[in-house]
């Protein structure tokens, strides 16, 4: 029989699959609403992967827990548990790397959304970050209520990054990305984790089926 112990781990584990998958469920839903500078700093490609990585875990661990509640010669559903697992596995590298990439060079990835982005984004985002431009004041600056006209816009050093949005906005965008390739990393730690305690629950109910069986062939007396 399964320890308790071995069993205690496993829906430990489980359990932890789950909040992190609804945890991240949770997020990639809330940081879709209107925030610009979220917006700017997560696109909506990036938020689908992190719902579609919530989705994976979530279902991961219902197959877990229909696969534990089977009696112990049935193992198939904790089998494809572990392949699920894997394929989690799998995501979490891509996602985390792909964050952890976009990070390496963040001013220009976001000098390049802000040259993507409408007048009305770059104004709003200039009066929330009191700046004006990206990189300086001649780097698509909008009259906006900060930047209030273009002499005021032609009066900042443009040498002075305290004048322009690229300091806010990589700020931002550095914590933010930083925080969440971090905790995509560790979710593997509980994604192994499961995968190695689902490992030994099978091999313990081989282990007990077996001996089941050659207790039955000796007349279900036992070794002793």
């Amino acid at each position: 029989m399964v320890s308790r112990t071995l069993m205690g781990v496993w829906a430990a584990l489980n359990f932890l699959l789950l909040v992190a998958g609804a945890v991240t469920l949770a997020l990639s839903i809330v940081w879709r609403g209107p925030n610009l500078l979220m917006n700017m700093v997560l696109s909506d490609a990036d938020l689908t992967a992190g719902i579609i990585l919530a989705i994976a875990f979530i279902i991961t661990c219902i197959t877990g827990i229909v696969g534990v509640i089977q009696r112990n010669h049935i193992t198939i559903g904790l089998v494809i548990t572990n392949y699920a697992l894997l394929v989690d596995a799998i995501g979490i590298v891509i996602i985390g790397t792909f964050v952890w990439f976009f990070t390496l060079k963040e001013r220009h990835n976001y000098s390049v959304l802000w040259d993507a982005a409408t007048p009305d984004v770059r104004r709003a985002l200039q009066d929330q970050l009191k700046c004006c431009g990206y990189f300086n004041n001649t780097d698509f600056a909008e009259i906006s209520t900060f930047c209030k006209d273009q002499q005021f816009i032609s009066s900042l050093n443009q040498t002075d990054l305290n004048n322009s949005c690229v300091t806010p906005i990589t700020d931002f965008a550095d914590m933010t990305l930083n925080n969440i390739f971090t905790t995509v990393y560790g979710y593997m730690a509980i994604v192994l984790c499961l995968l190695l305690a689902t490992l030994c629950v099978i091999k313990k109910r081989h282990e007990d089926e077996r001996f089941n069986k050659i207790d039955a062939k000796r007349g279900g007396k036992g070794f002793v």
